[in-house]
């Protein structure tokens, strides 16, 4: 036996880690390469890296130094043991090297080698030396050991996207110091850049303003809080309230600045502005009295464009805020800020008079462009929502697009800054499951793949306008989040699969290979407790046209050693239960349920479906008019025999934000109907109202129709299920015509916006 190899076996005894059998004599064992992000170019070499209490870190500069210590600081918790640090070294080291200022360099790029000798981490930039870090904790394996073998890599890497961001509202519900600061450190290790904190709404004002200290004594506390469901409209009882100081948000952005990420503060403007006008009543039109918001939603009351006071006081709030972050953009907001009060305040009225506004829309946008003016001035950026496109959009704003792609593409094609945010994407406080045990969420269903798949660049922009969507940032908004965990469950792992979009070469995406590198990562996320949710690997079910004249269900699941078994009586699955073989077809009205076994053993939330058989299941639907992009699923979800839920959560709802509504059904020959019907929803706290009218129609020809239903003002609440019955009718053709409501009325939530209207089902029996 050879030196070396007494070496290894001794140290094998010891507790030598690693990721599978020993290999050739003097070389580490093989195993598959998971990195998330994936690189952009990586290929494994025949070497190996032996590392044990004798390996020294090298970093010659403070920051790489400081990078150092903060991989020490890791390595520390997986092994029990550091790392000295040295200026030098090239033999048994890993060296961290971030290239002088000067040399040809990619922003937050880095190059890691990993030899025989040395592990070589390059950083283009001080950022890329840190992501290079990230990089090589991945290759490790999480035993604890006195030595580990690092596979032989060498990758070239850099991002996708200049900005990758993660948002929080503190100011819905409140978290701690220690939780900020554990969110920034996940961010980061996902090599995301930018933490957004929105920090003053309704309900709550979230930080220190030493000027202004009524809005710490009142506007960061509320009475009570709005408990379970909106439209419950039921309260806890109980007083919240809650602020960071300006010594926790210094500490926090040193904190975020060691890890390379960018901490941008949201201020709300003009709208969102009850905790402030309940602080000083004065900044709004009516005087007050205001109360800091209870509730969810958007209110009427907003800072008085026209009081030149107000903006005296967001100069001053800013003031102190620019002193606290250091981060080249301000976010101010500018989201969903109603014009009633504007337009019945003299101030207001007066403003627009005197500097020529032609409405309400350009009042706002004077206000914004009034604020960017005085940002500029002190050597900041402002970032707004997409709203402030509304009247025109200030010079040098950069707009993250919420409310889908069009805010989004509008501002690329007037060359300005644009952060893709869509809601149906990237919004974490969606359900991410379709399964009945989850907890209480705001609506949409937004499930890993769903993230995954997104790609921020929208169709239609040409090269140059394309080069200014600068990236993009998932929101996680707190209503119904109240702790940590909860927060946790909802972000992880959605936010590694848009870390992965973000960061890596979009020609490279590949879910499923994603998915066998997730299985890898979770242990990772143990590591650092976090409370990840797991429905990725529960069963993962497809509907589809069978080809012939129905639906057939396809189940699947990703779970190494996963079994799946169904039944389809409605009674709960088991290990007695059928398993599943191939697709299942949809023959007659039930429930089915689904549970994938390891080992025997029920593993996540169990799928239980109900399915609706009529005459269209499966059959070609028309929709000359497209739905609301956020909210298309599919023509073919009209008639896929499944009945939409109130949560509106399970991707089945075909939206519509006014308008007419409209879909043909061909059932392929002329057929005898003996009732029609179809399903709406109502929630008019979420802005969806019932149409104004309802028609079907029936045509042997699809040219002439003769109406077989006509409802006006149908009304109700919650799911309507609307039904005719009939006699004696033959058709080939079925059309259903919905007319929505134009305009939400006055006083309703949503006030004059296009009301929403939600189909599902479309019934032929």
């Amino acid at each position: 036996m050879t030196i070396k190899t007494l070496l290894i076996a001794s140290l094998a005894i010891a507790g030598l880690a690693s990721c599978g059998t020993h290999g050739p004599e003097g070389t580490a064992p093989k195993a598959p390469i998971q990195l998330i992000p994936m690189p952009a170019r990586l290929s494994e070499t025949s070497d190996s890296f032996l590392l044990d209490k004798r390996t020294v870190l090298v970093a010659a500069t403070p920051a790489d130094r400081k990078t150092a210590e903060l991989f020490n600081e890791w390595f520390h918790s997986l092994s029990g043991f550091e790392l000295a640090i040295a200026d030098s070294g090239t033999m048994n080291a890993i060296v961290f090297r971030t290239r002088p200022a000067g040399e040809k360099a990619i922003a937050e790029g880095y190059q890691l080698k990993s030899g025989k000798d040395v592990v070589t981490i390059e950083g283009d930039d001080e950022a890329g030396t840190f992501y290079g870090m990230q990089t090589l904790i991945q290759l490790f394996p999480l035993q604890s050991a006195t030595a580990y073998w690092l596979p032989g890599v060498s990758i070239s890497d850099q991002p996708r996207f200049a900005y990758r961001g993660l948002h929080l509202d503190v100011c819905r519900h409140f978290f701690p110091v220690t939780f900020i600061k554990k969110y920034i450190d996940l961010l980061a290790m996902h090599k995301m850049n930018t933490f957004h904190w929105h920090l003053t709404d309704d309900q709550g004002w979230r930080i220190e303003i030493k000027r202004y200290p009524r809005l710490m004594e009142i506007g960061s506390r509320r009475k009570e809080t709005l408990d379970g469901r909106l439209e419950d409209n039921k309260f806890d009882g109980k007083p919240y309230g809650g602020f960071y100081t300006q010594e926790d948000i210094q500490e926090i952005v040193a904190y975020a600045a060691e890890r390379h990420v960018t901490v941008i503060p949201e201020i709300e403007m003009p709208g969102h502005a009850l905790a402030a006008l309940a602080s000083y009543p004065y900044l709004g039109c009516t005087g007050g009295p205001y109360a800091v918001a209870t509730k969810w939603g958007v209110f009427d009351d907003v800072f008085c464009a026209g009081n030149d006071t107000t903006f005296q006081f967001l100069q001053n709030v800013l003031e102190e805020v620019l002193i606290l972050f250091p981060s080249e953009y301000i976010h101010i907001g500018g989201d969903e800020s109603p014009k009633k009060r504007w337009e019945k305040c003299p101030k207001c009225q007066a403003r627009m008079r005197a500097e020529g506004l032609k409405d309400e829309h350009a009042l706002q946008s004077y206000f914004i462009r009034r604020m960017e003016k005085w940002l500029n001035e002190k050597g900041r950026k402002i970032i707004g929502w997409d709203e402030i496109l509304e009247g025109g959009l200030a010079p040098n704003a950069t707009v993250m697009s919420w409310r889908g792609i069009e805010g989004g593409i509008a501002a690329a094609k007037q060359h300005h800054d644009v952060i893709m945010t869509p809601g149906n994407f990237v919004y974490f406080d969606y359900y991410q499951s379709q399964g009945k045990n989850e907890p209480l969420a705001i609506g949409g269903f937004t499930p890993v793949s769903k993230v995954y798949g997104y790609e921020p660049v929208p169709e239609g922009l040409s090269a140059k306008e394309a080069s200014y969507i600068k990236g993009a940032q998932a929101n996680l908004w707190t209503e119904y989040i109240g702790s940590p965990e909860h927060a946790e469950y909802m972000v992880y792992p959605r936010a590694v699969a848009l870390a992965e979009v973000l960061w890596s070469p979009g020609e490279r995406k590949d879910y499923d290979g994603f998915l066998e590198r997730l299985k890898q990562h979770f242990p990772r996320l143990d590591k650092k407790n976090v409370n990840y949710a797991r429905h990725v690997f529960e069963v993962r079910p497809t509907v589809e046209p069978d080809g012939k004249n129905g639906v057939r269900l396809r189940l699947d699941t990703k779970l190494d050693g996963g079994k799946i078994v169904f039944t389809t009586d409605s009674s709960a699955p088991d290990a007695a239960a059928i398993s599943y073989s191939g697709p299942i077809p949809i023959t007659k009205t039930g429930t089915i349920r689904a549970i994938v076994l390891q080992d025997a053993k029920p593993y996540g939330n169990e799928y239980q479906q109900a399915f609706v058989f009529h005459k269209a299941l499966g059959r070609p639907v028309t929709l000359p008019r497209a739905p609301h992009q956020n909210y298309n699923p599919g023509a073919f979800t009209l008639v896929n025999g499944i009945e939409g839920v109130k949560e509106f959560n399970d991707g089945q709802w075909t939206g519509y934000s006014g308008g007419t509504m409209e879909a043909v059904i061909d059932l392929g020959d002329s057929t005898g109907i003996t009732r029609v019907g179809l399903n709406y929803l109502a929630n008019r706290e979420q802005w969806i109202y019932p149409p104004k009218e309802v028609v079907i129609a029936v045509s042997a020809d699809g040219k002439h129709y003769k109406e077989v239903l006509q409802r006006k003002d149908p009304g109700g609440y919650g799911i309507v299920r609307l039904r005719e019955g009939l006699k004696d009718v033959k058709a080939r053709y079925v059309k259903f015509t919905l007319r929505a409501l134009s305009r939400i009325p006055e006083g309703a939530p949503g006030e004059g916006e296009p009301a929403w209207l939600f189909t599902d089902e479309l019934i032929v029996e």
